[in-house]
């Protein structure tokens, strides 16, 4: 009774405190920039720390043997732990406008003309002085606000406000569906269904439109090193496979694998072409080397995804910009430490930088001498650096037990479910609508499984 009441409240609420650090680029020469051609000059300022706390709600047990859930993440500025108050102003290109703008350099030239007119009369220009926190949990944008005044209904974006992780701070709208293991120990954590959808909508190939990965905070047991991790997120529009690196030893002295992405996950089609299927309108649409393309997922914002410091890119992205120093494996990277035999999840960082893609339209004044360029906006980096003491002594017992029993403790360290979600981590446009209904009767489906699962276990054994 103690084990599954531990599971049931750890499963709940994850008993560890992830950190998020966001790092932006301030434009330190926005007028010369747009008036005289010089190169972007930025300026990296942060980290910005914001502590989270996770709990899985709306727990539903389906027959199939999974469970539904929606995550509320509640996020809490850290000053004490920053560089500095997320009242700190920045200058960032403007989202919102460039993102229209690029858009609109294919449409009719007098469309083109009016947008100019009317970015005249709502006095919009290409870079915005905004707070970090604005940049990030929202602030009012006249195009978003004209946008929900005047186009149709079932046209609207689901937002009123621009921010990167506007939207995420409170019970996400997503439906994630989970295998529990209790069937198939070797589906333990594996995405069923997500939003309902067994398959992405965007990509050209089944591969490459699957769901089959975790949320990055467990994986089935008996990992080995010829073995490819899977982890999915909506932001990243993606699978992000890891791969074999290292072997690593953790606080508490528990051994993982340590797991990363390859170097060509973002390579272009000729260095990888297994990413065609990730350019939907053929190669013209593939991103450069190095990037990826999530436009797709965001409303057609051209928004670019990247490793920090355009890590594992090719060189000449970063020195578009002044002020970005080259990238450092050490601090830079993704990655996942795993603990092999259980498959839990004992570290990790994950680190990516959002980009946008600016595209010269000499239609719309206000952005003609704007470059085609990849314009750096931010980076960050989430994750954990330790479990608590309680759980790694629980996994170093439990990796010197009887294999049938090793089991059941492997769904006790589903405890540090989704402490990892990586691309939740991605920071992009968010859908807003929240849900904060926790169903009581969702533990006791929860309990029911996982006691599901001791039976049959016990039965096995003798």
């Amino acid at each position: 009774m103690y084990i599954t009441i531990t599971i049931c409240r750890n499963l709940i609420q994850p008993p560890v405190e992830p950190k998020i650090s966001v790092y932006v680029y301030n434009v330190t020469n926005a007028n010369e920039f747009l008036s005289n051609g010089s190169k972007p000059i930025v300026n990296e300022v942060g980290p910005y720390v914001y502590t989270e706390s996770w709990e899985k709600v709306n727990i539903v047990k389906n027959e199939n043997g999974t469970l539904s859930y929606n995550v509320r993440k509640i996020y809490v500025f850290r000053e004490e732990l920053s560089a500095g108050s997320d009242d700190d102003v920045v200058i960032v290109p403007n989202i919102p406008m460039l993102s229209a703008t690029s858009q609109s350099k294919h449409a009719a030239r007098f469309l083109r003309l009016a947008m100019a007119s009317i970015m005249d009369i709502l006095k919009i220009k290409p870079f915005v002085q905004v707070s970090v926190g604005q940049l990030l949990w929202g602030y009012e944008d006249p195009l978003l606000k004209l946008a929900k005044d005047v186009v149709p209904k079932e046209q609207k974006l689901p937002y009123e406000e621009f921010g990167l992780m506007y939207g995420k701070n409170g019970t996400s709208p997503d439906r994630v569906t989970i295998f529990t293991g209790v069937e198939d120990i070797a589906k333990f954590g594996i995405i069923d269904k997500y939003n309902g959808r067994s398959h992405l909508p965007h990509w050209l190939s089944e591969e490459c439109n699957t769901l089959n990965g975790t949320d990055g905070s467990i994986f089935p047991p008996h990992i080995n090193e010829q073995r490819i991790l899977y982890i999915y997120d909506k932001d990243l529009c993606r699978l992000m496979p890891l791969v074999f690196e290292k072997e690593v030893e953790t606080k508490g002295g528990v051994n993982g694998f340590r797991f990363t992405p390859p170097t060509n996950v973002f390579a272009d089609v000729e260095s990888n072409p297994d990413n065609m299927c990730f350019c939907p309108a053929g190669q013209p649409s593939c991103a450069p080397n190095g990037l990826f393309n999530v436009s797709l997922c965001q409303y057609d914002s051209p928004v670019m995804l990247s490793f920090p410091h355009f890590y594992l890119a090719d060189d000449s992205l970063r020195t578009a910009v002044e002020g970005i120093s080259p990238p450092e494996k050490e601090k830079h990277q993704l990655f996942i430490d795993v603990q092999p035999i259980m498959g839990t999840t004992l570290r990790a960082r994950a680190r990516v930088q959002i980009n946008l893609a600016v595209s010269q339209v000499f239609d719309i004044k206000q952005v003609a001498n704007f470059p085609d360029i990849i314009f750096p906006i931010l980076w960050f980096e989430e994750g954990i650096d330790y479990l608590p003491d309680e759980i790694t002594d629980l996994m170093n017992f439990a990796t010197t037990i009887p294999p049938k029993i090793r089991v059941i403790l492997t769904i006790i360290f589903f405890a540090v479910g989704a402490l990892l979600l990586l691309i939740a981590v991605f920071c992009l446009i968010r859908n807003s609508h929240r849900q904060s209904t926790l169903h009581l009767e969702g533990n006791n489906y929860l309990a029911t499984a996982q006691i599901d699962m001791q039976k049959k276990m016990a039965k096995e054994r003798y």
